[in-house]
């Protein structure tokens, strides 16, 4: 289900698309608090000295799987059998379409392994998801996170992410079905 957020970007702007796909039989979520995650990052894509700007266009896709669905990503894209917590493709035009009409991206996110670290560390599971979430799009935007020095950028962005998220009333909240 294709979702718009509930208004523009926090700086008044237009909002893309936001793809939500929901593959987690327990997880609840609302799409539209999901998607004013997306709009209000993009509103604040300057604080983040975002060098692709381009990901801001487009729809993009969320997918929220199991650990067993998301080890299947990436095993079959990464050739890495483990479980992961996040996994973003970056996204492309489609040919014959205006620029800005194709794919911002995908972030594929494991509801399992946000639930099991926020237990394991005694921390808020929509704090937990909402921050995969974030990272994500951090990715998308061209940060990295695979050697130490980009790590700490990418850590710093997420935190900083978070605090507008948090400022901006977008933070979202997700549960668990028994």
């Amino acid at each position: 289900m294709t979702t718009r957020p509930p208004a523009a970007g926090a700086a008044g702007g237009p909002t893309r698309p936001v793809a939500i796909s929901n593959r987690h039989p327990r997880l609840r979520l609302d799409r539209r608090a999901v998607a004013r995650v997306f709009a209000t990052l993009d509103a604040a894509h300057a604080e983040f000295a975002i060098r692709r700007p381009a990901f801001l266009v487009g729809e993009l896709s969320v997918v929220f799987l199991t650990d067993a669905a998301l080890a299947q990503l990436h095993a079959e894209f990464l050739d890495d059998p483990t479980i992961t917590d996040v996994i973003t493709f970056e996204g492309e035009s489609w040919p014959g379409l205006p620029a800005g009409d194709g794919s911002a991206g995908e972030i594929c996110v494991s509801v399992d392994t946000a639930a099991r670290y926020a237990r394991e560390n005694h921390r808020d599971f929509s704090t937990e998801l909402t921050l995969y979430l974030v990272h994500g799009w951090l990715h998308l935007a061209g940060y990295d996170d695979l050697v130490p020095a980009k790590k700490r950028v990418m850590r710093r962005a997420e935190a900083r992410a978070m605090r507008i998220l948090d400022r901006a009333g977008a933070m979202p909240k997700f549960s668990l079905r028994s």
